[in-house]
Order: C-alpha cells, then sequence, then structure tokens
C-alpha cells in the first residue's frame, strides 16, 4: 500500500533530488534491498547494486541529467510517478543531441516504505529518435 499523499509527494521530490544529485547509489536507497526496476518491459533490475547500475547508465549518458517530477498519483495499491527527462547524450560513445522525454513509474512499496517493485515507461521510439536526431523543434 503506497503512503498518504503527503508524504508520497515528499518521497518522490526526494526521489527526484537522487536522480539530479547524479549519485545512483542514492536513487538506489529508494528501493527495497531486494526491489526491483523494470523499464519498458526489459529484464529487471533486482537489487540495489542492479538499480544503481541502471541509473548509472542514465546518469554516464547524460552528464547533464536533469528529472523533473510532474506529478504523483495513487493508484489503488500502488503509485505513478510521472517525470520529465532532459539532458545532452555526452556521455562514452553519445551522439551529442538533447532529449525531453516524458514517462512514469509504476511503484509498489515494501512493508518498509522503500519501493518494491518500479515499473517504468516511457516512449523508446521517440527517445532513440531524439538521441539520434535530436529534440524536435517547437
Amino acid at each position: 500500500m503506497p503512503p498518504d499523499l503527503a508524504t508520497l509527494l515528499d518521497f518522490a521530490r526526494r526521489y527526484t533530488a537522487a536522480w539530479c544529485s547524479h549519485d545512483a547509489a542514492s536513487v538506489a536507497d529508494f528501493y527495497s534491498p531486494d526491489g526491483s526496476l523494470c523499464i519498458n518491459g526489459g529484464v529487471p533490475a533486482v537489487g540495489r547494486n542492479a538499480i544503481a547500475e541502471a541509473a548509472q547508465e542514465f546518469m554516464s549518458a547524460f552528464p547533464d541529467l536533469q528529472v523533473l517530477m510532474d506529478k504523483v498519483l495513487i493508484r489503488g495499491e500502488s503509485a505513478e510517478y510521472h517525470w520529465t527527462l532532459l539532458g545532452t547524450n555526452t556521455g562514452p560513445g553519445g551522439t551529442g543531441h538533447r532529449v525531453h522525454i516524458r514517462g512514469f513509474e509504476v511503484w509498489k512499496f515494501g512493508a518498509v516504505g522503500l519501493i518494491a517493485e518500479s515499473l517504468g515507461n516511457f516512449d523508446e521510439i521517440a527517445y532513440r529518435r531524439q538521441l539520434e536526431h535530436g529534440v524536435d523543434p517547437c
């Protein structure tokens, strides 16, 4: 069961700050020791070390990574964390292009108030297009 809305908002703000700190271990600390993060239906990262590695991949690919919290919703037994990721792909092997993608994570919480399971989703086609060509001008 997710925490009450005020506690959830505080948790989500701190989670966002952890992403923006570029400290992958601090992101992983929001997960239960055996928690999991699955992105777009891929192979889940299970455990804090694996979650930190997954976070570090984004942080390395986008040294200027910024994550913005868009909204947080309670949906029955889970919560949804909606976010925007901004950054320039200048990490090792990067394309040099900026990306601006939105997505969300569906969180299920464990007994100690940490994320037991996160199912992350974003438009991978738009992401790959932006990696190759940059953000579409508006």
